[in-house]
């Protein structure tokens, strides 16, 4: 039990999705507002004003020993704030903040956005490792297997062939064809899957969802809503079915407990004992959902 607590504590009560965990939030720094302070110009790295990007600018600092550039945004907020992603550090500020208070702010929070920067670039290599290649002889992830597409003039629609995904496609069909085909046709499988596992599950709670939608999202497996509609994300179907597994029990568990506390985490044990297993293998693959 102290177990599912910490687990508990974890995964926090905020939100009902399963997401991924590359893209977590860091709290604002607040700053007090003075009586009255001129409002600096924008300008670019160099120092000059920013020509057509009014209130942005690009500054170097150092954190950590290491230099690190990053976008300034000035606006009306009250709070200095900080985002990370694939285009670099991005800090929005109150336009009466001075750069050594920002400068400050980001030295508090060096340890996180350093850690960031760093899965960032890390998710961006990964990222163009598993990317598809759309062509005949490219190869995509289904159900944990590695698939090698070709196009078939002579092929009716998609199947699997061995290690082989048959397209049903003219020989000079282009990248978008290939993609478009395949696409629809994992779309259908997983929709499939996902109506074979979740009567299986849903059998054990004593619960079912009253609708099942398929979603496109690009930072969530899944989610429940209060209506007891379940979204599952297509692209679950590239991985293996302890997995797929895992999602569907972590949103009907949601079907009894609408938060994410002890008694939540008891739910999804008693449906997959061994959903931390799956739970921990879905971690280390945050950026499989651009496998297509």
């Amino acid at each position: 039990m102290k177990r599912l607590r910490d687990l508990a504590r974890a995964a926090g009560d905020a939100a009902l999705q399963l997401t991924l965990p590359l893209f977590d939030q860091i709290a604002p720094v607040p700053v007090r507002a003075p009586a009255s302070r001129p409002v600096p110009p924008a300008t670019t790295e160099g120092g000059t004003p920013a020509a057509h990007t009014p209130g942005i600018s690009r500054r170097l600092t150092r954190l950590g020993g290491h230099p690190v550039e990053y976008e300034l945004r000035r606006s009306r907020r009250r709070t200095i704030g900080f985002c990370v992603d694939d285009s670099g550090l991005r800090v929005t500020a109150p336009r009466w903040v001075g750069i050594a208070e920002i400068d400050s702010a980001l030295s508090a929070k060096e340890a996180w956005i350093l850690r960031k920067l760093v899965e960032w670039r890390e998710h961006a290599g990964r990222r163009e490792r598993l990317a598809v290649r759309w062509e005949d002889g490219g190869t995509v992830a289904f159900l944990g297997r590695t698939l090698t597409m070709r196009i078939d003039a002579g092929a009716r629609g998609v199947a699997v062939d061995n290690d082989i995904l048959r397209i049903g496609l003219p020989a000079q069909a282009d990248a978008g064809q290939l993609k478009n085909a395949v696409q629809a046709w994992m779309q259908t499988q997983a929709r499939a899957v996902f109506r074979e596992r979740l009567p299986i599950y849903s059998e054990r709670l004593g619960a079912a969802p009253t609708q099942l939608r398929l979603s496109s999202a690009r930072t969530r497996w899944g989610s429940c809503a209060p209506d007891g509609s379940i979204r599952l994300n297509w692209r679950l179907v590239h991985f293996p079915i302890e997995i797929i597994d895992y999602v569907v029990v972590h949103e009907l568990a949601h079907l009894k407990e609408m938060n994410h506390g002890p008694d939540f985490w008891a739910t999804v044990q008693s449906l997959l004992p061994e959903f931390d297993t799956a739970r921990q293998q879905l971690k280390q693959f945050p950026d499989d959902l651009t496998l297509s």
